[in-house]
């Protein structure tokens, strides 16, 4: 009898170890329902709501893609070899915490978004962005960017912080449309 149950526990817990590695997403998942959450915000993209925030959703989604292909093409182009692991109190309470304040930094020119913002160009910037996101893990593992609070991040960084950025302007935009 207590064989049977010995054996019963051991292959209950192979099965549930079985049930649990296949559940848990492939890198092929990495931001994909962040990305789908963007393109299903796109219908409320004029969607405003000043006590939030001073700019449409369409800002939040255009910039959130300019970003994660922006960073994917700083980690392509740099050189890994410069890459120097340095401490930030900034990144490591962010990256902990998942969380960024919200109106403390200020973007970078070369990820805000247009004047004019059109859904044709997010849907574009939403295509290269999962291309890009599927072949990130391709690239070296010290491919880097500096950011400009956090410093210089290698890619492992990089894929926390295009986490951590995306669903705070997905946020953003939940509170825009109070869901």
């Amino acid at each position: 009898m207590k064989k049977t149950i010995v054996i019963v526990i051991i292959l209950c817990s192979l099965g549930v170890g079985i049930v649990h590695v296949s559940g848990q997403p492939s890198k092929n998942d990495f931001m994909k329902s962040e990305l789908n959450k963007i393109e299903q915000y796109l219908i409320y993209r004029d969607s405003l709501d000043k006590e939030v925030s001073k700019v449409a959703v369409a800002w939040h989604l255009d910039h959130s893609l300019k970003v994660i292909n922006a960073i994917y093409d700083s980690l392509q182009d740099s050189n890994p070899s410069t890459y120097k692991k340095k401490f930030n109190i900034a990144r490591t309470f962010s990256f902990t915490f998942g969380y960024i304040p919200r109106g403390r930094a200020q973007s970078p020119k070369s990820v805000l978004p247009p004047d004019t913002i059109k859904t044709d160009d997010i849907v574009s910037q939403l295509a290269i962005a999962r291309d890009k996101l599927l072949i990130m893990d391709n690239l070296d593992d010290k491919s880097n960017f500096n950011h400009p609070v956090f410093n210089s991040l290698n890619k492992k960084q990089a894929k926390r912080f295009i986490e951590i950025h995306t669903r705070h302007h997905l946020k953003i935009v939940r509170d825009i449309l109070k869901e």
